[in-house]
């Protein structure tokens, strides 16, 4: 099996780091950089529960290679708090009672937070449509709807 070193900034720290050929994003993520509020859900990037911005673009991490993330800049749901302060997404998603068992919320945070960044003020229609690579087994989405609204000040 092939190894590779690759560089890259994750939640704005630089890090290099050693891997397989075969060793996924979710993989670096959480076995080599122990970030662990990325969750794996399925391993087929169906569930989006570990959904990470990768140069500013959402993308299923267990479905991205580590070595193509090679001078990459990746944004984790750990990277959404800055200076002890929550994103404005993640208190507005808890004010909202959108989390309950909390496994899908890391990618739907990170979800919308790509979304409020390319649309500051999207319909419901457009939150809908963001969060569709995400499943919710227990909230329903109203809820996580509503957060993201109330985060977009609507």
């Amino acid at each position: 099996m092939a190894f590779h070193r690759i560089t890259l900034t994750v939640n704005g720290e630089p890090e290099q780091v050693d891997i397989s050929s075969n060793l996924t994003l979710l993989g670096l993520l959480r076995e080599k950089l122990a970030l662990t509020g990325t969750k794996n859900g399925c391993s087929t990037g169906e569930c989006g529960a570990c959904t990470v911005l990768m140069n500013g673009e959402p993308v299923n991490s267990c479905m991205v290679l580590a070595v193509e993330c090679d001078g990459a800049e990746i944004i984790t749901v750990e990277g959404l708090a800055q200076d002890g302060q929550l994103n404005p997404v993640q208190q507005a998603l808890i004010d909202a009672g959108g989390v309950q068992c909390g496994f899908c919320t890391p990618g739907v945070l990170i979800t919308a937070r790509a979304l409020l960044d390319r649309n500051p003020h999207p319909s419901e229609a457009e939150i809908s449509e963001a969060l569709v690579g995400n499943l919710c087994r227990c909230t329903g989405y109203v809820r996580i709807i509503q957060g993201i609204q109330e985060a977009a000040g609507m």
